[in-house]
């Protein structure tokens, strides 16, 4: 560990404390690889530093064909949701320090998507339930001005609004795992923005589409797509509120 060597001397510099943390990534490459293997990589990182940023100094110091997504780095964009230490965590939003670094921290692609190269995964079937839900307003009105909309008819669906189609809870899910058919905890999140949005006229639609027997149904409630979501969607919460209205036939 590196310190910072203060003397009396108010204007200078401080250096901030620097510590070695271990990581073991799961790689694979199609090209050389028949099945993923484990590989170590020790970084010097700072207290501030997220599991991105160690990432990103083993990638430009040590290991120049290590493969992983990263876009925005501020936890919008969800393209960096990857397994550390066995939970689905956004790597630009997990600080080091947060984990146990007497150990060494464990980092693997998502699970239940096709694994493509080191922490890739193919997001195609996700994005294909997403679509198959119909995420966006449905309406045959063409008003002058805007929907009127009451606070209260907004914040009926506040809550799923803030998904960025990361697939930390899809991918946390055990049955998505084993059943490549089911829908998944973030269209059905999606599904439900629209379900309960007091401006769009499809509901019924979305409603029939999620009583499938690939849809809200298989859910088992265990919570795993909640303690998952980096935004703090109740996820589960809503998969409910979805089966209250097919159950009712209307939202």
């Amino acid at each position: 560990m590196s310190t910072a060597v203060l003397e009396n001397n108010p204007s200078a510099p401080e250096v901030i404390p620097t510590f070695t943390a271990t990581l073991i990534i799961r790689r694979f490459d199609p090209d050389v690889d028949d099945e993923p293997r484990w590989q170590d990589f020790d970084v010097e990182v700072y207290p501030t530093d997220r599991v991105l940023d160690a990432l990103h100094k083993i990638k430009w110091e040590q290991d120049g064909s290590l493969t992983f997504r990263r876009s925005c780095a501020h936890g919008i964009c969800g393209s960096d949701a990857m397994r550390i230490n066995g939970k689905n965590r956004l790597a630009c939003k997990t600080l080091i320090k947060d984990l146990d670094t007497t150990k060494p921290i464990y980092v693997e692609a998502i699970k239940g998507l096709p694994l493509e190269k080191d922490l890739i995964v193919d997001m195609e079937p996700f994005f294909e339930s997403y679509r198959q839900i119909q995420p966006f307003l449905i309406a045959s009105s063409n008003p002058e001005k805007e929907r009127i909309q009451s606070v209260t008819q907004r914040e009926r669906f506040d809550d799923t609004t803030k998904c960025i189609l990361c697939a930390a809870c899809t991918s946390s899910c055990p049955v998505f795992w084993t059943d490549g058919q089911y829908f998944g905890p973030a269209a059905i999140v999606n599904a439900h923005r629209f379900i309960f949005d007091s401006r769009d006229e499809d509901a019924k639609v979305r409603l029939d589409i999620l009583n499938d027997k690939e849809g809200v149904w298989r859910c088992r409630t265990t919570f795993n797509c909640s303690e998952a979501c980096p935004r703090g969607i109740e996820v589960t919460k809503a998969i409910s509120e979805v089966k209250a209205a097919i159950l009712r036939g209307k939202a």
